[in-house]
């Protein structure tokens, strides 16, 4: 019943929004119920009303299973997983953000991902692994969005993200606005540098501009100018996902993201 009225309630919210915000998907980046295992999380998933969901690597799995999400996972756990999905009606639009230490590693990712029907890898690839990240995701069929984390990352400024899509197809961005507030970093100006190579972002409300260490808050209460994210998302005719990803009161942050959600989507239907 919870989760009937507020998808009742997201749904009259999108209703009344254009066109081409009803491609945006906003779901949660997995990271946030991190505290729980995958199965257990899937219900907090449930009580926010969302339906799209971006999965990490290392998530342990739960619910009768051991192990942890991603190519590592047996038949018979990637089926009950793709069970446990359709019974709680839950997509997912993405899987990361995954690194690895070796080329010959991602194989195995992008495989696992065509086999869950994941559309995009978020990732921080090294830059030698660039070109073999290219090479596989056109060949399974998969989009790759390099994602920023704080400095001292590879990725933290969009010109590097910009290096390394250069040429290179298959590679966007996911864009962690958050991040990009914590490196002092003005998140509209970020997309203005990547328009067109944004397929995904991280979205997060965070205390202080500049400070790497800020806290996580309820969109709206911080310095991530979300709703001028949006607007500059909605010129670029950006279609991709949103995951929320609040990093903050793990325990009892369900509350905060249906918040998070709510303050989405009225910023959402504001948009002229």
């Amino acid at each position: 019943m919870k989760k009937t009225f507020f998808l009742l309630l997201l749904l009259c919210i999108f209703s009344s929004s254009h066109a081409q915000e009803k491609d945006w998907r906003l779901g949660i980046q997995m990271w946030t119920f991190h505290i729980s295992n995958f199965h257990d999380a899937l219900y907090r998933v449930d009580s926010t009303g969302l339906t799209t969901i971006e999965v990490y690597p290392g998530q342990k799995l739960g619910g009768g299973l051991l192990g942890v999400f991603g190519p590592t996972m047996d038949a018979t756990q990637r089926k009950t997983v793709r069970d446990w999905l359709t019974k709680h009606q839950i997509k997912v639009h993405a899987f990361g953000v995954v690194v690895c230490d070796k080329p010959e590693e991602w194989d195995a990712y992008f495989a696992f991902a065509k086999e869950m029907s994941i559309p995009i890898i978020t990732a921080e690839p090294a830059k030698a692994h660039l070109d073999i990240v290219n090479e596989l995701a056109g060949k399974y069929g998969i989009k790759v969005a390099i994602h920023d984390h704080p400095k001292p990352s590879l990725y933290w400024h969009p010109d590097s993200v910009l290096a390394a899509a250069s040429g290179r197809p298959n590679i966007g961005a996911c864009a962690d606005i958050g991040h990009w507030v914590r490196n002092g970093l003005d998140p509209v100006d970020c997309l203005k540098k990547l328009e067109g190579k944004v397929y995904g972002l991280h979205v997060k409300d965070v205390a202080e501009f500049g400070n790497p260490k800020a806290d996580d808050v309820v969109f709206g209460n911080g310095k991530s100018n979300i709703a001028g994210v949006l607007k500059e998302l909605k010129r670029q005719r950006f279609k991709g996902f949103f995951s929320i990803e609040h990093e903050a009161n793990w325990i009892t942050n369900v509350h905060d993201v249906i918040a998070d959600a709510q303050y989405f989507q009225q910023q959402l239907k504001q948009l002229k």
